[in-house]
């Protein structure tokens, strides 16, 4: 059985991409910036905040003085509404509070930007205790690259074969095929099944509880 269960945060744990629109709108508008439906930054997120700004704005506008300008105003709105419309997808406190209960440790691995993941966490899962909360931090590459798992491995030592990864992309699934530990696609964040299936996910599942099955099959990760 699994012994860390490491998850992606937007799309995996938590449905932000409504509150993550708006402040990308929000942004957009206080420059003059055509802004998108909300649905169009699904596609947008999954690489960073950064990215998304980048990926929201005209082609022509995509420079580093504009993305750091509309990035401030989206930051600034994002700190003060990211819990008006967010929401934990169904079954997932149930699924955390049992796989607590099994013993596991729980981490989560993002890439939106520290203070708003830790922020989230303890807003949504008060009650579960995680051995490590990492977001995007000065200095530290984004996923895909696995800095982050190694981050949560040294402070949450565990055998890779050990490890599950859980995510909704295939930045996810790319993560922990680079960290070298199983991967678990989720169907109902924000990214297409065919996504992950490209992107070699070792399991997909359409329901939280799911997971549990998972946890309890044999690793195909490697050991270090």
């Amino acid at each position: 059985m699994k012994q860390l269960v490491i998850f992606d945060l937007d799309g995996t744990l938590l449905d932000t991409i409504s509150d993550l629109g708006a402040a990308t709108n929000y942004a957009l508008r206080s420059f003059g910036y055509p802004e998108h439906n909300l649905s169009s930054y699904t596609k947008f997120v999954g690489n960073g905040i950064t990215r998304l700004i980048e990926r929201s704005l005209p082609e022509d506008d995509k420079t580093p003085e504009t993305v750091a300008k509309v990035l401030e105003k989206f930051t600034e709105y994002y700190n003060e509404h990211k819990t008006d419309l967010t929401k934990p997808y169904p079954g997932i406190p149930e699924l955390l509070k049992e796989l607590e209960s099994m013993g596991l440790k729980l981490a989560v691995a993002s890439n939106k930007y520290q203070a708003a993941v830790v922020s989230l966490i303890r807003h949504y899962f008060p009650d579960i205790n995680w051995c490590a909360v990492e977001g995007q931090k000065e200095g530290v590459p984004t996923k895909p690259d696995p800095s982050i798992v190694f981050e949560i491995l040294a402070k949450c030592p565990t055998r890779k074969s050990k490890v599950l990864y859980v995510g909704d992309s295939g930045v996810d699934m790319e993560t922990a095929r680079r960290a070298c530990v199983d991967s678990c696609g989720v169907s109902w964040g924000f990214r297409s099944v065919k996504e992950l299936r490209d992107h070699h996910a070792d399991n997909i599942v359409n329901t939280p509880d799911e997971i549990i099955t998972v946890v309890k099959r044999p690793g195909l990760g490697l050991d270090s």
